[in-house]
Parts: C-alpha cells; sequence; structure tokens
C-alpha cells in the first residue's frame, strides 16, 4: 500500500495530465461529427493493422505444419505421375496397364544436420530404412540434385552432398545432349564444375545441366544447375562451371528417390564390366 501511495504521490500530476486529456478527447470525439468519424476512422485502421499483424505471426508459426503436408503431397504426386508415365512412344494408356510399371519411388524428409564448409560434405536426413529409405537413393532439393545416401538407420540416413570431393555424377547440357562428368573442387558451395565436354560443343551461358541417367540411382532430366562460364581446361575440352539449383545453406526439406530397378539393372551390368 505505501509503495501505492509513493507511486501516485510521486507521479500525480503526470496521472491527473492523463486523465484530463482522455476527458478531453472523450468530450471532443462525442462532441462533435467530423472529429467524430476522424477517430472512429483512425480507430478501424489501427485495429485492421493490428489484426493484420496478428494474422502474419498466425500464418509464420503455422509453416512448419505447411511444408510438411506440402512435402507429403509433393511426393503423393510424384509417385502418382511416374505411375501414369509409360514410354515415350504412347501419349494414351489405361492406368491400370499392367504393361507400364512404376520404377520410381519417391519419400519426403527433413535435414537435421548439414555441413558445408568441408572438403567432403554430408547431410543427415530424419528418415531410415523403417521409413522404405536404403543407400544408392538419389536426393533432391528445390527441383535440384543434392546428393545420394551413403547410409541408412532405422530413423536417419546420411546422404554424401554434391559438395563432396568424391562425389561424382552424369550430367549433360540439355539443349545439346552432350554428357560429361560433374565433381565439386572443394571451394564454392554455390558452384560445380562440368568437364569432359568437347570443344566442338556450341553451348551458351545460362544453358540446363541435367542428368544423363546412366547410373542407376538418379533419373534422367533431373536439374542440377546452369552454366555460369567456361574455359578450355587443354586438351580438347572445356571446363563449365555450374551454378547449382540447390542452395545447400538453405537445405530443409529433400525429396529421396529410389530405383524400383535398380537390383535388376546392376546385375545385368555386372556381366558385362
Amino acid at each position: 500500500m505505501r509503495n501505492l501511495l509513493n507511486f501516485l504521490e510521486r507521479y500525480n500530476n503526470l496521472i491527473i495530465f492523463l486523465v484530463l486529456e482522455g476527458i478531453t478527447f472523450w468530450l471532443l470525439s462525442t462532441g462533435n461529427d467530423y472529429h467524430n468519424t476522424r477517430v472512429v476512422k483512425a480507430t478501424k485502421g489501427f485495429t485492421y493493422y493490428l489484426e493484420q499483424k496478428f494474422n502474419n505471426a498466425r500464418s509464420y508459426f503455422y509453416l512448419k505444419e505447411i511444408n510438411n503436408r506440402l512435402a507429403s503431397e509433393n511426393v503423393a504426386l510424384n509417385n502418382r505421375l511416374d505411375r501414369l508415365i509409360g514410354s515415350d512412344d504412347s501419349l494414351f494408356f489405361s492406368v491400370s496397364d499392367s504393361l507400364f510399371d512404376q520404377r520410381y519411388i519417391y519419400s519426403s524428409a527433413r535435414v537435421v544436420n548439414n555441413s558445408i564448409n568441408r572438403q567432403k560434405n554430408f547431410f543427415t536426413i530424419d528418415k531410415g530404412y523403417s521409413h522404405g529409405l536404403d543407400v544408392d537413393m538419389a536426393v533432391m532439393a528445390d527441383g535440384g540434385v543434392a546428393g545420394i545416401l551413403v547410409g541408412c538407420g532405422r530413423n536417419f540416413s546420411v546422404g554424401m552432398s554434391v559438395l563432396n570431393l568424391d562425389f561424382r555424377l552424369s550430367a549433360r547440357i540439355k539443349s545439346n545432349g552432350y554428357f560429361g562428368s560433374l565433381t565439386w573442387e572443394g571451394e564454392d558451395y554455390r558452384h560445380a564444375v562440368l568437364s569432359e565436354i568437347p570443344q566442338h560443343v556450341t553451348f551458351g551461358i545460362g544453358d540446363t545441366i541435367e542428368t544423363t541417367g546412366f547410373s542407376a540411382i538418379f533419373p534422367e532430366g533431373l536439374m542440377i544447375g546452369t552454366i555460369s562460364d567456361f574455359e578450355k581446361s587443354g586438351g580438347d575440352f572445356y571446363k563449365i562451371k555450374v551454378l547449382l539449383k540447390t542452395d545447400f545453406k538453405k537445405l530443409y526439406f529433400v525429396d529421396v528417390i529410389g530405383n524400383l530397378s535398380k537390383t535388376e539393372q546392376l546385375e545385368l551390368e555386372t556381366k558385362f564390366q
């Protein structure tokens, strides 16, 4: 009680001023139509502003749930699309046609650990073999190649990032079909290098680099990045600098792609190697 009395004694002039100001403002707004309209309009504007801020804050807290739902829907659509797509020679066919089997399966996952500043970078995702994942599955992020799974536990998996000196990928220039080997040189996390492209090949800055589908891991036509620069590396080949589609500093949600025909393909190829 003494503290309250001390507070009132200390700030009595300010309190009286605020009370009188409030009474004056109320009298002014209720006794004059013009001022009343202005006050109501200002009050509505301020209320709308606060409501927008609260809605934005509420939407932000729902982003994680929305992202998870979108990732699940994307996986379902990819699996459905792969079942529907048959050969290039057939434009229309029955969905139940047994001639066209699904070749790839898709699964979404969240990145729980990631590195980009080492010579050999890896990332960890929150799904493992209990979710149908296995080693040698392709990993995509934001529509671009992100890496390949090299280890699987029950509930987690580790992927070798494109930003790894041991990573190799068969890649081609989309505009002309010439292919080479894509590697990372251990410097810039935004760029990789495409080599083994002959110097008589015509291409330009901005051309798309995509997967060839020659391996049993990555499907054909997945985007890797775009050409940002190139130079003659000696001999008869170009050294092409590729701006990666995937921003590994923003790696959060990924899509894992499994080849259902991988074992059959590898067993057959092994017989002739």
